[in-house]
């Protein structure tokens, strides 16, 4: 989700559905973006770096080592939903509601350069596809296009998309799996994780059958944090800022830190 402030979202009429989950599940209240704008938050939670990239570029691609190399390394499968993306492994800037800075991987060459990897960027009919065949990868990301990502449209479109979107996906976790709803960047400089983040406080809620219900976390946690909790679950290393304590884990919001292998 996109560019609105913690307070815009927990607490407001404008989301019920987002707040429900809320309490159903597990918060972090001390959540924050790494930076402003949009496109380096999303490296800081696919490669544990920003990369260098401090604005919106393109064509801009990095040739950094990201969680899908760790992924298909450890032969997890995966899978990327781009909601307007005109096509799979679109090149373009955007089209129809689909942007490019909201897609992390298509900036990694050995993502972008492989037409293997690059086929896996897909749009929404996949998702509807894969869900109704009970065929959703271990790993599924999922960027909704600018206005139901709240980046060009209030909170409220927001709310109703993931009102629409969540259900399905909770039915899809099994016994141990976890969804994880994070705004890319907030209002301001607010900050946390030893200066590390200074994007804005932002909402960040996890959801699944291992989450402690109506938990809450005061822990400091910013985009590298979230991005350990996804490689501890599947028994990965960290990368870079990753592994860094200071930048906190959604483990506090577990009955015990997530395992879904290793």
């Amino acid at each position: 989700m996109e560019n609105k402030a913690a307070s815009s979202v927990i607490g407001s009429a404008d989301a019920p559905y987002t707040n429900a989950l809320a309490r159903r599940y597990g918060l972090a209240e001390a959540s924050y973006a790494v930076t402003h704008p949009s496109l380096p938050n999303y490296m800081a939670l696919t490669s544990g770096s920003t990369e260098g990239i401090t604005g919106d570029c393109w064509p801009c691609t990095v040739p950094a080592r990201n969680l899908i190399d760790q992924l298909a390394g450890a032969g997890i499968s995966w899978r990327a939903y781009l909601e307007s993306v005109p096509s799979a492994c679109y090149r373009g800037e955007g089209s129809a509601g689909y942007a490019a800075k909201h897609n992390p991987f298509i900036h990694y060459r050995d993502v972008a350069g492989s037409p293997i990897r690059c086929k896996l960027l897909v749009g929404f009919a996949a998702l509807r596809s894969d869900l109704r065949r009970d065929t959703l990868p271990s790993f599924a990301w999922i960027t909704p296009n600018l206005c139901d990502d709240t980046h060009d449209c209030g909170v409220s479109t927001g709310d109703r998309f993931l009102a629409r979107t969540v259900p399905a996906l909770l039915h899809e976790l099994g016994p141990h799996g976890f969804l994880v709803i994070t705004w890319d960047e907030g209002v301001g400089a607010g900050g946390c994780c030893a200066g590390a983040a200074a994007g804005g406080r932002i909402a960040t809620i996890v959801a699944g059958p291992d989450v402690r219900a109506g938990a809450r976390s005061r822990e400091p946690l910013d985009h590298y944090g979230v991005l350990a909790t996804i490689e501890q679950a599947f028994g990965l290393g960290r990368l870079g800022a990753a592994a860094d304590s200071a930048n906190g884990t959604l483990d506090p919001l577990f009955r015990s830190p997530p395992r879904l292998r290793g």
